[in-house]
């Protein structure tokens, strides 16, 4: 499927267990309609590597070192409002998810869903992608270099609890 223009949806894969993006790599190559573009393996690389790929999809798990995945979610989105993210995670019911989705995730998703289903979501999400003349920067000051921990937060967002 891919894009209209025939070339696959570029992904990036930003979690920080490598034995995850191993298997999402080789998972990826198994789909002519997508193209790994890059890796991350914390909060601050994924916004750092998505301005450097300019990835249609981020995969983004949800609870990354550093600068937290709600953060880095919506940093992306400010600084590439095309490009869709896509949480993961492997638990379910936690208040980051809706974090998540407030802050720009396309969507929310556990980890044990089938290679078909997570392939569909991924071609969902760059079909709901607005166009750059469309996007609609969020009202923020970002402070890209500043890691979310709880209460500490520099946006007041508690996204993470203060024991993670």
């Amino acid at each position: 499927m891919g894009k209209p223009d025939g070339r696959p949806i570029r992904v990036l894969i930003a979690d920080d267990l490598a034995v995850v993006r191993t298997g999402l790599k080789l998972w990826l190559k198994a789909f002519d309609d997508l193209a790994l573009v890059g890796e991350a393996t914390s909060g601050s690389e994924a916004v750092w590597c998505s301005q450097q790929t300019q990835p249609d999809i981020v995969l983004m798990d949800l609870d990354m070192p550093g600068l937290c995945s709600v953060a880095a979610t919506r940093l992306i989105r400010f600084y590439s409002p095309t490009t869709q993210v896509i949480a993961m995670s492997s638990f379910e019911g936690q208040p980051m998810q809706q974090k998540m989705l407030e802050n720009g995730a396309f969507c929310c998703l556990l980890k044990n869903i089938s290679s078909d289903e997570l392939a569909e979501a991924i071609r969902r999400a760059h079909l709901a992608s607005r166009p750059a003349r469309e996007a609609i920067e969020p009202v923020f000051n970002p402070l890209p270099n500043v890691p979310c921990a709880g209460d500490g937060c520099p946006w007041s967002w508690h996204c993470r609890p203060a024991d993670l």
